[in-house]
């Protein structure tokens, strides 16, 4: 009977520590993939806000919103109506994407998007995220440009 227990036991030990190990191992390998694919997330980014401001210039026939990069690295989208902007700015070392949107009411926070690496079924690759949840950055984007522009973050039904 001592001998199943411990033998039990054991096997017990030996699962808990290779669970261990496979964790740290997917960690390292996340981590050196979000740094690895961290410039082309920032960039994936800022194409996606440009589009949008694009587009709604076109819809709107006016410069209604004027996007443009920083010395720094940095977007500042102006809200021509609003006199308000938004800034959204790259961490590089800490994986991090902030966005600043002087729309917002004053006890809303700063939306701040960690960079991740995740394995895909054909490797890995990195996304955003925000609450431990991936970001659809396109509904991120419209949501705050909304807010900029002074119409609220969701359409009225």
């Amino acid at each position: 009977m001592r001998d199943e227990s411990t033998k039990q036991a054991a096997q017990e030990y030996l699962a808990a520590k290779l669970t261990e190990e496979e964790q740290a191992y997917e960690e390292k390998h996340n981590r050196a993939t979000a740094v690895a694919r961290a410039p082309l997330v920032w960039k994936s980014v800022k194409d996606a806000i440009s589009a949008q401001c694009s587009e709604w210039n076109a819809v709107t026939q006016e410069e209604t919103l004027t996007c443009k990069e920083t010395p720094i690295g940095d977007l500042r989208i102006w809200c021509a109506a609003k006199s308000k902007q938004m800034t959204v700015h790259y961490d590089s070392k800490k994986l991090l994407i902030m966005v600043k949107n002087a729309g917002r009411l004053e006890h809303e926070k700063d939306v701040i998007l960690r960079i991740e690496g995740y394995r895909t079924d054909s490797g890995r690759d990195a996304r955003l995220m925000r609450d431990e949840l991936p970001v659809d950055i396109d509904m991120l984007i419209l949501g705050e440009l909304r807010v900029l522009t002074g119409i609220g973050r969701q359409r009225n039904a």
